[in-house]
């Protein structure tokens, strides 16, 4: 029992990782379409190339997509929308009319014949006629809005859902009966007031009474259209529901084969018809298969994914090792496969919005931007294939998604740049379109019935990538990553920290200056990240600024402050500045990879000129070397390794006295190699290759600085 707690204690970080990748697999194949897999692959357009095919089973040839969207286009073309009757929209307008009609005909009489009052023009036989003629006029008018609403007025350009072009007749309900009336034959208030004037004229003009003359002027001020509403009303409600049935009533279904019945023989050509009917027999397979053996299936895909992930596990195990010893690394990684996964789970199961819009280039671009390119394809070939096994048309859909990922990759060299991303945007769409146009010719060999819809699908998709620019930020603050927009901030002179070390200490940041642009020059070459190495580089010596004065590159007189000192106290004030950086650039809330430059610059080198001073002075005293050494640790990458070079190189070429080819190539051979001899690179990945590299592009470098003329061997 005591030897499993102490494995477990030993190797708890590692099984912290199993624990993610197998929970990892447990929801990925929870995400997974409940039903099975068809188990033959096939293309329209290409030879079939399995078995003679029979039908396992009867089951129904599914109409295709365009199919049924053609049926559903000639349902809604014929459909009426409903429309109700209100008659009570003529009561009101006829109530209103008679109380407005007759006070006005009165005032305008008055005033026209000028009468001298309401009692005279009531009681005096001589306007007897008058008031018959308003009598007249009156129920004619009454007459004529009555036949206009008795037929109905009807605004059809408020109907949105239903193009008035197009729309030809239309159902209303009238005390619950539906009758099918022609457009041509309701009145818009626009024709109810054409009509009512027409009429209105027409009569003035016709009429033999004496005074008619005398009232023309108040019919063109009478304005009939203030009586003119809507009495027929769009019932949306009735016509969706009555629509959505028509459309329910459509049949999914085209025919049926029977079981037994041949389907497709090995080297027939895949038709449009012969996809159709393999389609049909693929979806009615899957579902079939995940009602009968659900719990088989379930097992079968645990096995797939359990795979897949184990091939990333190996992956990094084998290539990326120090991700599996970073929990949160790992913990990043299977998070972003797993969400991948949903949203194309959820995508595909919604069966509303084409697999395509999701921007898959966005994974690999981030990881691309993280970790690096080998990582970032590797993962993104997996997850395509993952996808692949539930996705529609899934050579095509892993061929399509894979080749834009690789593009995203290879085109975002330089991330620092914001306009880049735009620039992989635009490649993104450009690779789907071209590839997907190959893939459509290969199968319809038409490009006139090439679905062009999923262009737009594939412009959405681009325009999405542009998310992963904030998408990267939120990651750099929730996982503590560096990207290279970061780094690019990070190296700028004028931030507060550098310029305070350029205050504080001007010959550390000149020397800062000078190992940056030999490390970058140098990882340049060997491969790594320059950018990286450039501003940790900026940052490494910050420590100094706290006690400037004991470091030679700012002592500006003749007088030495170690000269007061002990050799350990001088060592531990040199040591101390590599802590203090750390401390500084915790305060700043500088990235964890930039404080381990600072960390690591040293490694677990020794303080040479106090050690021998020491030696020297004290040949008869035993020493203790941990006094005069650097606490460590030792760099751990390509970047941390080089950084240590540079500095070393550089500072000590600034003590050389014969500034020769020989005198500088001697120099960086000795440190370089010192520093072998002590093994602080044997973590590093740096190979024999790599430091000759290496040691050219410092002597290279060292010369140009100095201005060393190089001589060449005749």
């Amino acid at each position: 029992m005591f030897n499993i707690f102490k494995y477990i204690r030993t190797h708890l970080r590692f099984i912290i990782v199993i624990l993610y990748f197998t929970l990892a697999a447990i929801l990925i194949v929870y995400l997974f379409p409940k039903q099975g897999k068809f188990r033959y692959e096939f293309q329209k357009g290409r030879p079939w190339m399995h078995e003679d095919l029979q039908a396992p089973f009867d089951f129904p040839i599914y109409k295709s997509q365009m199919e049924l969207v053609k049926e559903r286009d000639s349902v809604l073309r014929d459909f009426k929308p409903y429309y109700n009757y209100d008659k009570a929209v003529f009561s009101e307008q006829g109530e209103k009319f008679r109380e407005v009609f007759g006070t006005r005909w009165k005032e305008y009489s008055l005033s026209e014949f000028r009468i001298p009052g309401e009692q005279q023009y009531f009681n005096s036989s001589g306007y007897r006629a008058l008031r018959s003629l308003e009598s007249y006029f009156e129920d004619h008018i009454l007459n004529l809005l009555h036949q206009v609403y008795q037929k109905g007025i009807i605004d059809i350009s408020a109907n949105e859902e239903f193009s008035s072009e197009r729309l030809y007749a239309v159902m209303i309900v009238r005390e619950n009966i539906a009758e099918q009336v022609m457009i041509d034959a309701l009145y818009t208030p626009k024709s109810a007031y054409e009509y009512l004037n027409r009429n209105i004229n027409e009569e003035l003009l016709s009429n033999k009474s004496l005074n008619i003359k005398r009232y023309r002027q108040f019919f063109e001020d009478f304005d009939v259209n203030d009586f003119i509403r809507v009495n027929v009303f769009y019932d949306q409600e009735k016509s969706k529901t009555i629509s959505n049935s028509l459309l329910d009533e459509i049949s999914l279904y085209r025919d049926k084969i029977q079981e037994g019945q041949r389907i497709i023989s090995r080297g027939e050509l895949v038709t449009p018809e012969k996809y159709q009917l393999l389609e049909s027999l693929r979806i009615e397979y899957e579902n079939q298969l995940g009602f009968i053996t659900s719990q088989l299936v379930w097992v079968g895909k645990f096995i797939l994914v359990f795979a897949a992930l184990f091939v990333i596990f190996l992956f990094l195990y084998n290539l990326r090792h120090e991700i599996l010893e970073d929990s949160l690394k790992t913990l990043f990684i299977l998070m972003l496969v797993i969400l991948t996964v949903f949203v194309a789970s959820v995508t595909v199961r919604s069966n509303r919005i084409n697999i395509y819009i999701i921007p898959f280039a966005i994974l690999p671009i981030i990881l691309r931007t993280f970790y690096d390119e080998r990582l970032a394809l590797f993962i993104h070939f997996i997850i395509t294939i993952l996808i692949g096994f539930f996705a529609p048309n899934s050579f095509e859909f892993v061929f399509l998604t894979f080749i834009a990922g690789i593009i995203a990759v290879f085109s975002l060299t330089n991330f620092n740049r914001r306009s880049r991303i735009v620039y992989t945007a635009l490649l993104i769409f450009l690779t789907y379109g071209f590839v997907y146009l190959g893939i459509s010719i290969v199968q319809e060999g038409n490009v006139r019935v090439i679905d062009y819809n999923n262009f737009a699908w594939f412009g959405v998709n681009s325009f999405l990538i542009l998310l992963s620019f904030p998408m990267i930020f939120v990651f750099e603050k929730l996982f503590g990553f560096l990207s290279d927009a970061t780094l690019m901030e990070l190296s700028d002179t004028n931030q507060p920290l550098l310029r305070e070390l350029a205050e504080k200490a001007p010959g550390t940041f000149q020397h800062s200056l000078q190992v940056a642009n030999l490390a970058e020059d140098a990882i340049y070459r060997i491969g790594g990240n320059p950018l990286l190495i450039r501003t940790g580089a900026l940052y490494h010596d910050i420590g100094k600024m706290l006690n400037p004065i004991y470091f030679i590159e700012n002592q500006t007189s003749d007088i030495n402050p170690h000269d007061r000192l002990s050799f350990e106290e001088s060592a531990k004030i040199i040591i101390d500045h590599v802590e203090k950086g750390v401390e500084i650039a915790k305060k700043h809330n500088l990235p964890q990879p930039l404080i381990e430059f600072i960390r690591t610059h040293h490694g677990t080198t020794t303080v040479q000129y106090f050690y021998r001073s020491y030696i020297k002075k004290y040949p008869e005293e035993s020493v203790d070397v941990k006094k005069f050494s650097y606490a460590g640790p030792k760099p751990f990458s390509k970047e941390t390794a080089v950084l240590m070079m540079a500095d070393a190189v550089e500072a000590a070429s600034r003590s050389l006295k014969d500034m020769s080819t020989q005198s500088l190539e001697n120099l960086v051979d000795g440190i370089i190699d010192a520093q072998l001899m002590e093994e602080q690179f044997n973590n590093a990945d740096i190979t024999f290759k790599n430091i000759t590299t290496i040691k050219e592009v410092f002597r290279k470098r060292l010369k140009n600085i100095y201005h060393v003329r190089i001589s060449y061997p005749a």
